[in-house]
């Protein structure tokens, strides 16, 4: 059973920082692209950043660039973002997912998107 679990929200004051972790098991992630989404109350869901398998071709939301950075473990079943210079518009919910893609382009379509996770919340106060 493939399994993606996020750990590393929590609340944080404006200017901190968080690092998210995600968790892939169940199969190899391999030839996965993988990718942090988030949803804020009463708005849909949004890519804020994703990666190629195997970590050359990154993506960033012009709403985090410069303060957020997307990496992946040596094992290619995790996922990293961390998230630097929070604002109170980066609370919300963030999902890890991955989609297949062999070769090394991120992948930007939500619908490509095979697994996910069941979020982490992330409030930033201010």
């Amino acid at each position: 059973q493939v399994q993606l679990v996020e750990s590393g929200g929590g609340l944080v004051q404006a200017g901190g920082s968080l690092r998210l972790s995600c968790a892939a098991s169940g199969r190899t992630f391999r030839n996965y692209a993988m990718a942090w989404f988030r949803q804020a109350p009463g708005k849909e869901r949004e890519l804020a950043s994703a990666i190629s398998w195997n970590g050359a071709s990154t993506y960033y939301a012009d709403s985090v660039k410069g303060r957020f950075t997307i990496s992946r473990g040596n094992a290619m079943n995790t996922v990293y973002l961390q998230m630097n210079s929070l604002k109170p518009e980066d609370t919300a919910v963030y999902y890890c997912a991955a989609a297949k893609a062999p070769d090394t382009s991120v992948v930007l379509t939500t619908a490509e998107y095979e697994y996910w996770g069941q979020g982490t919340q992330v409030t930033v106060s201010s």
